[in-house]
């Protein structure tokens, strides 16, 4: 789903706009290049103790005993290099200021000249024909879903004053059977205040039926809502979709039969994950697992699968599936999706083989630079198989799952009609975001500048 302008030449203040956010960026680089040359002592210290860290901490969290507590005192040395580099450095304050200042300038025009403000997509959602009003409206609440957000923002009184049939989820009801009676009793749009795990299950019956879905962002992290352009924090005003939304199509995901509308993971993660500990004590946990994981006797996870290009590959340490491609400039966080009607799977695989590729992971994560890792690998499909010889450690939308293989991922393109309010932005971050250092922003700019327009979004 996505709304953008449509696309036409740039006008004369575009074209300055991305001049300015050009001329900016080269400034910032050139202006923290120079000061970093004028503190060559602490940049030296910084880019000794950064990797000393680094390798440190593999061996922390990939063995035991003598060796990780040795490591450790390893990389509180390396940590104090770099403290001290960053003292040493002594970076003048106009220098960052003038970083700062630089940077924040190029990303507001590079916005403006790409059409990426709020302003501009608000405007096209005004101009959006509304979807007809809900007759027989039905809300499906879980009540303690985000640390009880259902109750701390009414949402059975705003139901009722809405006209809107609310339905709480009670312990050992069946989510799928509430919806699906729910329809059956003549709901013509339906709606989850809940999870992500919650709203994929409402989502799999209203998609069944072509029924409109409202995402309620009552979760924990409601990745849906934000990558749909909902305001997280507008619980209340997510009902508004119910009388006065806008209407679109988007995709569904799903892994053998089980639909999600956000990503499912296998590999340390999803493994971690299922351990019984992992819930009340994750960091112990964690550093119980990794060893076992990653140490030199770690048996590889089975994870069989053929690359982008047909290569087969036996193992990865991690492998992420998303219902459309996310904007991955990092893996923490895994970002933000800029459509999901594309109609076909995202797919992510990375392995670290030791210490050194850690650290060279580790560098272009910080940098943002992530997809330059030798062992990343990212591609678009509308079908991907996971083999293995046994059951399959999964994390589906947040929810730890164990399937049996071989795990079969499909794209259902178009099949869940949604709602989201008109007031809402109606577009993620990732359609939204400027990153004026990386390349394909600069072309797009670049092309602004010289007078045609920016390249779709």
């Amino acid at each position: 789903m996505t709304l953008a302008p449509a696309p036409g030449r740039p006008s004369a203040s575009e074209r300055l706009a991305a001049l300015v956010a050009l001329l900016s960026v080269a400034a910032a680089v050139v202006l923290g290049v120079a000061g970093a040359v004028s503190s060559w002592e602490g940049v030296i210290l910084i880019l000794v103790g950064l990797p000393v860290t680094v390798v440190a901490v593999w061996y922390v969290v990939s063995r035991r005993g003598v060796v990780r507590s040795v490591s450790g005192v390893v990389a509180l040395v390396g940590v104090g290099a770099v403290i001290a580099g960053l003292v040493v450095a002594d970076l003048e304050a106009g220098v960052v200021a003038g970083v700062i200042v630089l940077a924040a300038l190029s990303v507001g025009t590079a916005r403006y000249a790409l059409h990426r403000s709020t302003r501009a997509v608000l405007e096209v959602a005004r101009r959006t024909p509304p979807a007809p009003a809900a007759r027989r409206p039905v809300l499906i609440m879980n009540l303690k879903s985000g640390g009880g957000k259902a109750e701390r923002f009414h949402l059975v009184d705003e139901c009722g004053t809405r006209g809107i049939e609310p339905i709480v989820l009670q312990p050992g009801d069946d989510l799928l059977e509430l919806a699906e009676g729910a329809i059956a009793r003549g709901a013509d749009v339906i709606g989850m205040a809940g999870g992500d795990g919650s709203q994929a299950l409402v989502a799999t019956v209203a998609a069944r039926h072509d029924v409109p879905h409202v995402v309620v962002p009552a979760g924990t992290r409601n990745h849906f809502a934000l990558d749909l352009g909902l305001d997280r924090e507008d619980v209340v005003g997510a009902l508004d979709a119910f009388a006065d939304g806008v209407e679109h199509r988007v995709d569904l995901a799903e892994v053998n039969g089980r639909v999600f509308v956000n990503n499912a993971t296998c590999g340390l993660y999803a493994k971690i994950v299922q351990s019984p500990e992992y819930r009340d004590a994750k960091r112990e946990t964690a550093a119980d697992m990794l060893p076992g994981l990653l140490g030199p006797d770690a048996v590889p996870l089975d994870l069989r699968f053929a690359g982008p290009d047909g290569t087969s590959y036996t193992s990865s340490h991690v492998i992420l599936v998303s219902n459309n491609p996310y904007e991955l400039h990092t893996l923490m966080g895994r970002g933000t999706r800029e459509r999901m009607d594309l109609g076909v799977l995202g797919v992510v695989a990375a392995r670290i083989a030791d210490a050194n590729d850690l650290r060279r992971f580790v560098a272009l994560e910080a940098t943002g630079q992530i997809r330059r890792f030798p062992g990343w690998l990212e591609w678009s499909a509308p079908e991907f198989r996971i083999d293995s010889g046994g059951p399959v450690e999964v994390g589906v939308d947040g929810e730890a799952l164990v399937l049996d293989p071989p795990l079969v991922f499909r794209i259902r393109p178009g099949a869940l009609r949604v709602r989201v309010p008109r007031h809402a932005v109606g577009r993620s971050p990732a359609a939204m975001a400027v990153h004026v250092a990386s390349r394909s922003t600069i072309t797009e700019l670049a092309r602004v500048v010289a007078g045609h327009a920016a390249g779709p979004r």
